[in-house]
């Protein structure tokens, strides 16, 4: 996503860090030890930097790379990845460019958000809010992932998604009508609240 200013740019990079205090993160600098927040965070910082043309953002985009090959996450950072992002573990995250992802999504490790290049379904997902992804997880194509949804671990989603259900499979398919919530979704931000201040 654009990061248009200062302002903006610090309210997201908190509003990630809101989503680590579960692991015992209790502030954005502590949060910096963990791995996906680490990632996040320089991700962010690119982004703001890309926008505002800095010439910093050649320097920082080659510390980010640094960090997509250490610990295995390919996520561009003008990828619109809206804030309350979290990565719950390191290694083989891959998120096209031009996927869409909403407000506090959880991430865990081995997932692929791709494109399909071909067929009626040709083009990029689009996540929404309160979505938790499970370890192995495929989302693939032009297709919608509902608000509160809950994808199992290894399925391979190909289909849209409604809200407020957990899918899995390969094909994914539903298999229960409870999403993600508190459970798998915690120390989410505030959308409207963050909407406000932005």
């Amino acid at each position: 996503m654009d990061i248009r200013t200062y302002r903006q740019l610090k309210i997201i990079l908190l509003s990630d860090s809101q989503r680590y205090r579960m692991g015992g993160g209790k502030s954005l600098g502590r949060n910096l030890l963990i791995p996906g927040f680490r990632f996040t965070f320089f991700m962010r910082i690119c982004s703001y930097l890309k926008y505002r043309k800095s010439i910093l953002y050649m320097p920082f985009y080659m510390l980010l790379r640094h960090y997509k090959y250490k610990y295995g996450y390919e996520i561009h950072p003008s990828t619109d990845i809206a804030p309350g992002f979290y990565i719950g573990h390191f290694g083989g995250i891959v998120i096209n460019q031009k996927a869409t992802i909403g407000y506090n999504v959880n991430i865990s490790q081995g997932v692929t958000i791709g494109s399909n290049n071909r067929g009626p379904k040709c083009g990029f997902p689009t996540i929404g809010n309160n979505v938790w992804i499970g370890p192995g997880a495929k989302i693939v194509g032009r297709i919608t992932i509902g608000d509160n949804v809950a994808i199992a671990p290894n399925a391979v989603v190909i289909n849209d998604v409604p809200a407020n259900c957990c899918v899995g499979g390969i094909p994914a398919k539903i298999i229960s009508d409870k999403g993600a919530g508190d459970e798998y979704i915690q120390n989410p931000i505030d959308i409207t609240e963050y909407e406000r201040r932005i």
